[in-house]
């Protein structure tokens, strides 16, 4: 709902991400890079890399593990709650209870949550109301007074469980809330400016550069980037200027990764990104949508950023490229890093 959601997406859920582990995820993280296709191709070997080592094969495996961006290829693409400004100021109490609803969640915990409702197929308000019981998040004192609220929520099942943990909070303060799903960013983003919902789970640099070219045009230098304080300082006067506010940014990141099995990363003693560009100089294959090979957060990303070799490239429909990996049809692919079957 990261490439980036705009991600591969296109630069997510927005801009240039690549892929997503839900519907949404996956169209706005597919914005930079076009829809998945199937297929296959011997891929460009980068030319330009001090990377040292041997070719390094497939290993097949049933679990998935992600390897960190340690130099930050992907903008930061944290969770945030959007607020209508104008509900901000007649009910303040909303901005401190969606905070700490951010406080509460990270990448692990948002595996989790789309895990139990993408997998073990229970329902966002189900998921939700157990992780606000489980973290403590319900309010001490009903300030909402049986106001009414509406939380909007993008069509896919992510945005609709964090929207439900936004209602659930709210609901323990006193607020009648409904959820409403909405759709795309184009549809709901209007919805919350008027004020028609009042707040609305968001990704930060997908939606700062979003905001940035509805206000500086279609041409305005990203103001995202992988530092989250960047982002942050970047979107928040951007916010202001279209009627929103920007809680605290969570620490729980949907956004593109690359992901090998465990089995892999033991062999190799593979961490990061960094890591395996110094164990994997000789090459090794990739998965990942069909525009991989062109889009900055991908391919182009990890030979420029990284130095990492590229023997072959194979293309495959997002939600398949998981399971290739697994198969050792590949030795990496494209994830997004809260894709619920990256739970262990």
């Amino acid at each position: 709902m990261s490439l980036s959601r705009t991600h591969l997406r296109t630069g997510r859920r927005p801009a240039l991400a690549l892929l997503s582990a839900t519907t949404l995820g996956a169209a706005l993280l597919l914005a930079g890079c076009g829809d998945p296709g199937s297929g296959g191709g011997v891929a460009d070997p980068t030319t330009d890399t001090s990377a040292t080592g041997s070719a390094c094969e497939p290993v097949a495996g049933d679990q998935l593990v992600v390897l960190e961006d340690d130099q930050a290829l992907q903008n930061s693409e944290n969770i945030v709650p959007a607020i209508n400004e104008k509900a901000a100021k007649a009910h303040p109490d909303i901005v401190d209870l969606l905070n700490a609803v951010s406080e509460s969640l990270d990448t692990e915990k948002l595996i989790g949550l789309n895990m139990a409702v993408d997998i073990d197929r229970q329902t966002s308000s189900e998921v939700a109301a157990q992780y606000v019981e489980d973290e403590g998040l319900a309010a001490q004192d009903t300030p909402g007074e049986g106001a009414s609220l509406t939380i909007g929520a993008a069509n896919f099942s992510e945005s609709a469980t964090l929207a439900e943990i936004y209602a659930a909070v709210l609901t323990s303060a006193g607020y009648d809330v409904e959820v409403r799903t909405i759709g795309n960013r184009e549809t709901y983003l209007p919805a919350l400016e008027k004020g028609d919902v009042v707040a609305v789970p968001e990704y930060a640099a997908t939606l700062s550069d979003f905001l940035n070219a509805k206000v500086n045009g279609a041409d305005a230098e990203s103001v995202a980037s992988g530092d989250i304080a960047e982002t942050m300082s970047g979107l928040e006067p951007l916010a202001r200027k279209s009627g929103l506010i920007i809680g605290t940014a969570s620490d729980a990141q949907d956004q593109n990764a690359f992901a090998v099995t465990q089995e892999f990363a033991d062999e190799h003693g593979v961490t990061t990104l960094s890591d395996l560009a110094e164990a994997c100089g000789g090459g090794l294959t990739l998965a990942g949508p069909a525009e991989c090979p062109e889009r900055p957060f991908c391919q182009i990303g990890l030979e420029e950023t990284y130095g990492l070799t590229f023997t072959e490239f194979t293309a495959y429909d997002f939600g398949l490229i998981g399971e290739a990996v697994r198969k050792g049809e590949a030795a990496m692919g494209l994830v997004l890093s809260s894709d619920g079957s990256l739970a262990s």
